[in-house]
């Protein structure tokens, strides 16, 4: 049985995350982050908890909790100030408060194994992570309630936007941060930038590199 929530349903024996049929890329700590709240639904898990059963015996820091936070919270297209299925309890930790429902697993159909050139696949990589970008606005940046977030002293609380439309070249600007967001080495003045597959970003001392598999003209099998 699979557990659905919103216009999700959730697999934990196939590790598969799905939306209307089709699979969500996830990477394997962010899905193991999800399977934990959905686990222990409704009840709220303190960051300990959650750090000792993603992370089995290995210390890790708490930014990277709440960069792992923000990766699925992007993925799921949800909103820490408004939440639908993740709720911040602060100074303790994290809730998926979402109605659920067991249902029958959903099949993916053929179609659905490999992503078609003209959905929506833009991710950055950030270290040994890969983050998806959700269609719209995405705000990069420290906050606790930003989509995308990096916690590091050198990138500001809301440092700059990504946008993603289908049908037309991403783009990036930057939201006034205090040191500066650049592309292919130059630092970003004005309106937004388009970006395309493979561009180097730097967030302050942070690099990125935004990665866009609709851009290739080919499908491409979705990895886990």
């Amino acid at each position: 049985m699979a557990v659905r929530f919103g216009d999700f349903s959730l697999d934990c024996d196939r590790r598969l995350l799905s939306r209307g049929g089709e699979p969500v890329p996830l990477a394997r700590k962010a899905f193991d982050f999800l399977d934990v709240l959905v686990a222990a639904r409704p009840r709220a898990l303190s960051k300990e908890q959650i750090r000792d059963r993603v992370w089995p015996k290995t210390v890790v820091s708490e930014s990277t909790v709440n960069g792992l936070l923000g990766e699925l919270r992007t993925a799921l297209g949800d909103n820490a100030r408004e939440p639908r299925y993740i709720r911040t309890v602060h100074g303790f930790g994290y809730a998926f408060v979402a109605e659920t429902a067991e249902a029958p697993v959903e099949l993916p159909s053929p179609a659905a194994s490999v992503i078609s050139p003209t959905r929506l696949t833009a991710r950055l990589l950030w270290e040994d992570r890969l983050i998806p970008l959700s269609p719209g606005e995405n705000v990069l940046g420290r906050d606790e309630d930003v989509n995308v977030r990096i916690d590091a002293p050198s990138v500001s609380r809301r440092h700059a936007l990504i946008t993603i439309t289908a049908g037309e070249p991403a783009s990036i600007e930057d939201l006034g941060s205090k040191n500066g967001t650049w592309v292919g080495g130059r630092r970003l003045e004005g309106g937004p930038t388009p970006l395309t597959d493979g561009a180097a970003l730097r967030l302050g001392k942070i690099e990125l590199l935004f990665l866009d598999s609709k851009e290739k003209g080919s499908t491409q099998t979705v990895a886990e």
